[in-house]
């Protein structure tokens, strides 16, 4: 990821500095020198401040997110705050006329984010939204496996992200906007319906608590139907063990299917032979006969990758925010893509006893 024709680095100012700050953001902006540089950051807390101030020694540092939009030499403010605050520090930043990022999901209902939709429209769509998955390579591999016709006809997309982990944060209060519903599913609902190839007309959803310490969900379970043959199958688990992990993606069709695990490069289809033919046969009515109606096929096993080159994850997202920002190049995903994520989001929130 470099810097194209000597382009001056986007002068960016970081609003909360939190766990999400400093794994997902932060080590992009000062492993890419030539495309970032921290100008301002926001945070109530002094010792997340001197972290940046170490780092970037003439950054200015603000404790009310106000004053430092009162900043001139700003490209890029970066959002990375509690989600309930996400909707209020994009508008503000938006008002201000600077590009945004904001970490997903941007408000917690369609209804929620229509004055910000407005918004961004008004400020010539300068707003972007993180959406992780979006990027991912067992994503991309997934995608780009819809149109193999070795596997034949698709009727179900299966997406699994599972972990084990007892959160103790304000991720897993209601009150605060949290639950998996929102911090996880809203990346994997958009990857679902980046992969359907129509808008789902049916929805049935689960919501449960297995090993967080708040009171929402760890756990959210969603299948989306649509008029086609295809139906995707998405699952957030917050308490799987590491042994008992399935792969990211599955895509099952006719003659085989194709899997992925959790961030690889490298996926497996296994399907029947290419060259094989099915003998010629037809159902009957009659009574069948007192034998085995399986039949003897070959499988084969088929590596697929990425092709040669491809940028993905983290690296890929910021690469195309510095084009955006920087070139007018045009973001890959709009806000319409995120809100219909948060909308079927928040109806699982809504139509769940456990999500209220």
């Amino acid at each position: 990821m470099t810097a194209e024709h000597h382009r001056p680095p986007l002068k960016v100012a970081l609003m909360g500095l939190g766990r999400s700050m400093f794994e997902d953001h932060y080590p992009i902006f000062k492993a890419h020198p030539a495309l970032f540089k921290v100008v301002c950051a926001c945070d109530l807390e002094k010792e997340r401040r001197d972290i940046v101030m170490k780092d970037y020694p003439d950054c200015k540092m603000f404790r009310q997110f106000s004053d430092m939009l009162d900043e001139h030499e700003i490209d890029l403010v970066d959002i990375a705050t509690c989600t309930k605050d996400h909707l209020a520090h994009a508008m503000l930043s938006l008002k201000k006329g600077f590009w945004t990022l904001v970490e997903n999901p941007v408000a917690l209902s369609v209804e929620d984010a229509m004055p910000l939709k407005g918004q961004a429209t008004k400020s010539k769509n300068r707003l972007i939204i993180m959406q992780r998955g979006y990027f991912e390579p067992d994503f991309m591999l997934a995608r780009q496996m819809l149109s193999d016709e070795r596997l034949g006809q698709i009727y179900q997309i299966i997406i699994r992200k599972e972990d084990y982990i007892r959160r103790d944060d304000w991720q897993v209060v209601k009150r605060l906007g949290g639950g998996a519903s929102y911090y996880a599913m809203t990346d994997l609902i958009l990857q679902a319906l980046k992969l359907l190839p129509s808008p789902p007309i049916q929805m049935w959803s689960e919501l449960k608590r297995v090993a967080s310490l708040g009171d929402a969900e760890d756990y959210a379970h969603l299948n989306l139907k649509t008029r086609d043959v295809i139906s995707a199958d998405i699952e957030f688990n917050g308490g799987v063990l590491p042994c008992d992990r399935s792969p990211s993606f599955i895509i099952r069709a006719e003659r085989g299917t194709f899997k992925v695990e959790p961030g690889a490069h490298q996926g497996v289809l296994n399907i029947i032979d290419p060259d094989y033919k099915f003998p010629r046969r037809r159902s009957s009515v009659r009574t069948p006969p007192l034998i085995d109606l399986h039949e003897d096929f070959p499988v084969v096993q088929i590596p697929v990758t990425l092709p040669q080159g491809t940028l993905t994850g983290i690296t890929a997202f910021w690469k195309c925010v510095y084009d955006t920002v920087r070139t007018a190049k045009p973001f890959p995903l709009q806000i319409e893509d995120s809100l219909e994520a948060i909308k079927f989001a928040h109806l699982m929130k809504k139509t769940s006893p456990f999500g209220k």
